[in-house]
């Protein structure tokens, strides 16, 4: 067994994980926002949920979500509304949290770009099934 070393690859993959964890957390901090509003922004820019909804996908109890979603109607950027077919009480952006969200999707795709940027499609989706079945191996 090789003895840890800066230049092995995972040692890169771990220092470029940090790396990328920071730069998409800049604009959040710059914005005022918390880790973890991004993704409650995602999931509402996709269509308005119930908190019900939002919970699930989230992976978190409505109860857990409360402050969270307080402090971003506060904050303008998620509204109370009726959602889906049957008009249910739900969650949707403003437009402010349309704008903000647009931004926070544009730094993703440029970090992601950046990693990427230099591989076919063939090779992108190599390296993305190699690192879903690490993710898999360490859940274990």
């Amino acid at each position: 067994m090789s003895k840890p070393s800066s230049r092995s690859t995972l040692y890169r993959l771990i220092e470029a994980g940090q790396l990328a964890h920071k730069a998409l957390l800049m604009p959040l901090v710059e914005r005022g926002l918390e880790p973890g509003d991004d993704a409650v922004l995602f999931i509402l820019g996709r269509a308005g949920v119930t908190e019900q909804q939002l919970s699930v996908e989230l992976g978190a109890s409505e109860e857990a979500l409360e402050r969270r979603i307080a402090r971003l109607i506060d904050r303008e950027l998620v509204s109370r509304q009726a959602v889906g077919p049957e008009l249910e009480a739900g969650l949707a952006l403003t437009e402010r949290g349309e704008r903000i969200k647009a931004v926070l999707a544009g730094n993703w795709e440029e970090l992601e770009n950046a990693l990427l940027g230099e591989l076919g499609k063939k090779e992108r989706k190599g390296l993305d099934k190699v690192l879903k079945r690490f993710v898999e191996l360490l859940r274990l």
